[in-house]
């Protein structure tokens, strides 16, 4: 049966300084020259993602923005995009203010991608997120709430400690907002919680990628609770040795630590013998 391997990327295809090892790369770039079916779902950009994989061979679409849209990496093509509402940017902005959290907005304006957020009002994890990406031609900083409404938003990404997020994530369910938190990758100090549109969910977009390219069955790699999801959807799911406990639970096996390329090295050892 012809099947399609998908990997998160950070704690689980990437290395804790952001980038795919040379030995993971190789590995992949032969692995993909003899057929293989390899792609990634990240909760990054294009732009991040294509980044931290520099030199990965792509024969497929690859799913960004945890679900919200399908790109084909080589042209930038936009095979499938969710957005918010207006009514529904203005909702989140006013709940959002009630707590005193300001957001980082992944948007398309014009047909280019951007970054929004005010200017002066970020969070230290949000901080830390905008410097490593000083050069990205994408940051686009503003100075007041209608600014980050501008374009076809689909990603409002909220940080702080996890008291605050919780109340935050609890109060946007409540009015109907699909949203989930998790720590920020190597700080257990800090949480991430992304809000994104009914349907942007790496799950849904596995499905959608199965059916538009044909494939009978999908295998995945994850570690934390945004991998949680497409783990239900994919015949086959293997969490790194670094994964939460809980979704090892959720697991087909565990492979190795994602700084030791327990992906890229299973693979090697099982790809193939499936075909």
């Amino acid at each position: 049966m012809k099947t399609v391997y998908i990997s998160d990327l950070d704690g689980t295809l990437i290395t804790r300084n952001e980038r795919l090892s040379d030995y993971s790369l190789a590995v992949l770039n032969g692995l993909i020259d003899r057929g293989l079916s390899f792609t990634y779902a990240t909760a990054r950009s294009l732009f991040s993602a294509e980044r931290a994989v520099c030199g990965l061979k792509h024969t497929l679409p690859v799913i960004v923005y945890d679900g919200a849209l399908i790109i084909q990496p080589a042209t930038g093509e936009v095979l499938h995009m969710l957005s918010f509402s207006g009514e529904e940017k203005e909702r989140l902005l006013k709940a959002l203010d009630a707590f005193g959290v300001s957001p980082v907005v992944h948007a398309r304006e014009n047909g280019d991608d951007k970054i929004f957020w005010l200017e002066g009002r970020e969070s230290p994890g949000q901080a830390r997120y905008l410097a490593r990406r000083a050069q990205d031609r994408r940051l686009t900083p503003v100075h007041s709430a209608p600014g980050l409404c501008r374009g076809d938003t689909f990603f409002f990404a909220c940080n702080g400690d996890y008291a605050l997020m919780k109340g935050l994530h609890d109060e946007l369910e409540r009015q109907g907002f699909y949203c989930r938190i998790y720590p920020e990758t190597y700080r257990a100090d800090s949480h991430w919680l992304e809000i994104l549109p009914r349907g942007a969910t790496k799950a849904e977009a596995i499905v959608r990628l199965k059916n538009m390219l044909g494939f009978a069955r999908a295998v995945c790699f994850g570690d934390s609770a945004n991998d949680s999801e497409m783990f239900d959807v994919c015949d086959e799911k293997y969490a790194v040795r670094n994964a939460d406990e809980w979704l090892k639970g959720k697991a087909t096996g565990v492979v190795g630590y994602c700084e030791e390329d327990g992906v890229a090295k299973w693979l090697a050892e099982n790809a193939f013998k499936a075909e």
